[in-house]
């Protein structure tokens, strides 16, 4: 939900779309959507939890009755982020969360690039530094401060897409569980 504030635009990409959650929060928003995924296995489980069942709580007797999740479109492709299958400037933003290394693939910047509006946004989320004692500990033993730690972190991710020719800015979100990093690359 973190990235949700970042997206501009309606016609939205998910890279990476997993089990179909963000595509669930970006249909509930009336956004036109498209997920891709390597895995088949993730398309069916992103397919399945995006039509499953869910049980009417307004009374008893309804309660008795399944009633669908109603999507009017649930768009998810099987593909390679290298070799997206979609047009010149098919997308206003282009989202994904917690990628693994295909993200930072010169080959996948060219084809976010080749799909992105002319003013499209690539949203990256690519990690999360947690909050837990042990990290404060270890940062008081080897006497470090964790925005060093930070610092570092927001070099290593912006580097990659500057190097493609986006504008490249690096959000720290402070949320109860720890500090996500989040990838702003405009084309």
């Amino acid at each position: 939900m973190s990235v949700i504030p970042f997206i501009e635009g309606n016609r939205i990409l998910e890279m990476g779309h997993g089990p179909g959650h963000l595509q669930r929060l970006l249909l509930s928003r009336s956004l036109v959507t498209v997920g891709i995924d390597e895995s088949a296995q993730m398309g069916r489980l992103a397919r399945r939890n995006l039509t499953r069942f869910s049980k009417s709580r307004t009374n008893k007797r309804a309660r008795l009755n399944d009633q669908r999740i109603a999507y009017t479109q649930i768009n998810l492709v099987r593909g390679l982020a290298q070799q997206l299958p979609f047009s010149n400037e098919s997308f206003d933003t282009i989202v994904a969360t917690f990628p693994t290394p295909y993200i930072t693939d010169p080959r996948t910047l060219i084809e976010v690039k080749r799909c992105l509006s002319n003013t499209g946004r690539l949203i990256v989320l690519p990690a999360a530094l947690p909050k837990n004692p042990f990290l404060d500990w270890l940062f008081k033993v080897t006497q470090q401060s964790p925005m060093e730690a930070v610092d570092v972190v927001k070099a290593k991710f912006r580097e990659p897409f500057v190097e493609a020719g986006f504008t490249t800015e690096i959000e720290t979100l402070d949320v109860k569980s720890g500090v996500l990093f989040i990838v702003l690359a405009n084309k």
